[in-house]
């Protein structure tokens, strides 16, 4: 468990931690070192130990949460407003506009690389991010059912669960071919399925 700071302290760490997460976009994760994150946040190496005493593994394992708490500000504001058929459009043509610009360099990919996925904290890191990407695209859900858009027989948790599982492997097979074919069709298809059975006005 990671020990309380400071006010100050924690702006510091953050600090650190987005000056590593922008030399790993840069370099990549193998070509960075402490000393270029050092250099580019103006740090020490006593400062850089205080906030990670395990060194560069502990710190790459904060990138990686970074990265993905990003994962889900570049979706917003639409992710947290799934109330309306326009709404999920536009969450969606966010969604391919992201991995679009993101290519097939993913960060948080390459770190939990690094650290390990098997590990408890890369775990740790993937497991909060599909829960609270799935937790949002359920109150969306739950939300069109509530004003008829969505039938009310639709299982929000499961339905959530297959359009992440989709957009995962859209992301998987871009990364491989470049291509982004595949997460469009898995958005397209599955919201389309969303409003089998909903109210007609």
């Amino acid at each position: 468990m990671r020990r309380a700071l400071t006010r100050k302290g924690e702006a510091t760490r953050a600090r650190i931690v987005a000056g590593a997460a922008a030399e790993i976009r840069e370099r990549g994760v193998d070509e960075t070192r402490l000393e270029d994150v050092m250099a580019r946040t103006g740090t020490s190496k006593g400062q850089l130990f205080h906030y990670f005493p395990d060194g560069k593994d502990e710190l790459l394992l904060a990138v990686a949460q970074h990265e993905a708490d990003q994962v889900l500000i570049d979706q917003e504001p639409m992710l947290s407003n799934l109330t309306s058929w326009p709404a999920w459009l536009a969450w969606r043509n966010r969604l391919i506009e992201r991995y679009l610009a993101q290519g097939v360099q993913c960060p948080l990919n390459g770190l939990l690389g690094q650290v390990g996925r098997r590990g408890p904290g890369a775990q740790a890191v993937v497991t909060g991010l599909m829960r609270r990407w799935q937790e949002a695209i359920v109150e969306g859900i739950r939300h069109m059912q509530s004003t008829g858009d969505i039938a009310p027989e639709v299982d929000a948790d499961r339905a959530a669960a297959a359009l992440l599982a989709g957009i995962q492997g859209g992301v998987l097979l871009l990364l491989a071919t470049g291509k982004i074919d595949h997460l469009e069709a898995t958005l397209d298809v599955t919201i389309d399925s969303l409003r089998v059975g909903a109210r007609t006005a």
